[in-house]
């Protein structure tokens, strides 16, 4: 009888709902930056969202945007000042949130070493990553310090930022992180001075997006994920402790020494409306970008960037 009560009981019982399944690209290797994405899949976040989210490292950086434009994944995580590259390139790709809403970029130098300013960049070297954005942001941050950028020789060091610095094979480095490089630096026993963008005459950006091709994206299952990172930031900002386990547990090589000093930097970045959009900040780096001449004419915020919760 009782068998007959469980099966009985079964057949009308509601059927459980698969959760819908959403793949995120990320920019680099997991670190500090991605914390929101991280604890929101280790506590269960995205689990309450009804959301089974796949995170993936990519093997080349530069992957993420051309996987989330052509579809094969539903999020990237990418930059805002890249994303004025990609939609003159043609790329179908809007942001359709924030992660860190400040610019991380500084030019990284020795603190012991002969650059104290900017303008002591004059007839030095600069090592960099990723030709362009990076050659604009200090281009224009020389420009403010009263340097003409030709006066500076620029040294491809790959992404080897922080071994070409502490060599002495480059004066400074465009593109280090304040957030980790700084670290990198220290834990070879040198300590480093960062020369911030939005201290020298650039337009404040946001960091680190989350971009998808508009015209194959889900947007409910976006805007559910966006809830899920916004409530990890929340338990962030409001219990770093327990938010450090909870991402320390992803993989256990994050928990060591660096990863731990620069959490304690990222967790103050995080944008706490990643939805949420600033469509003059948008407006005004594209300006930015025009006048550099790295594109052809500013895109309209519209464009390149939506808030997915509104229609």
């Amino acid at each position: 009888m009782k068998s007959l009560a469980l099966l009985a009981f079964l057949a009308f019982a509601p059927a459980a709902h698969a959760a819908d399944k959403l793949t995120i690209m990320l920019d680099w290797f997991v670190n500090p930056d991605h914390g929101p994405i991280i604890v929101a899949q280790q506590l269960g976040y995205f689990a309450d969202e009804g959301l089974d989210v796949k995170i993936i490292a990519p093997a080349d950086p530069s992957e993420p945007p051309k996987m989330a434009a052509a579809g094969k994944v539903d999020l990237a995580v990418a930059y805002q000042p890249q994303l004025y590259l990609q939609h003159d390139a043609g790329l179908p790709l809007v942001r359709v949130g924030t992660l860190v809403d400040t610019p991380l970029y500084c030019v990284l130098a020795k603190a012991d070493g002969p650059v104290k300013t900017l303008a002591d960049l004059r007839g030095r070297t600069v090592g960099y990553s990723v030709p362009g954005v990076e050659q604009a942001l200090l281009g224009g941050m020389l420009k403010y310090n009263g340097v003409n950028p030709d006066q500076v020789t620029w040294v491809n060091v790959n992404f080897s930022l922080v071994p070409a610095l502490a060599s002495g094979k480059v004066d400074a480095v465009s593109g280090a992180f304040r957030n980790f490089e700084p670290h990198q630096l220290a834990a070879l026993g040198q300590k480093g001075i960062c020369f911030k963008p939005e201290d020298n005459g650039i337009p404040p950006y946001d960091e680190l997006i989350y971009e998808a091709n508009p015209k194959t994206m889900d947007r409910a299952r976006v805007v559910r994920f966006m809830k899920a990172t916004e409530r990890a930031t929340a338990l962030i900002a409001s219990d770093p402790d327990k938010a450090w386990a909870a991402y320390t547990s992803y993989a256990k090589d994050l928990g060591d020494p660096l990863n731990k000093a620069a959490w304690a930097d990222s967790i103050h970045y995080f944008d706490p409306r990643p939805m949420a959009l600033d469509a003059k900040r948008y407006a005004d780096f594209g300006a930015f970008l025009q006048k550099a001449g790295l594109i052809k004419a500013a895109p309209a915020p519209a464009e390149i960037a939506i808030d997915p919760s509104k229609p």
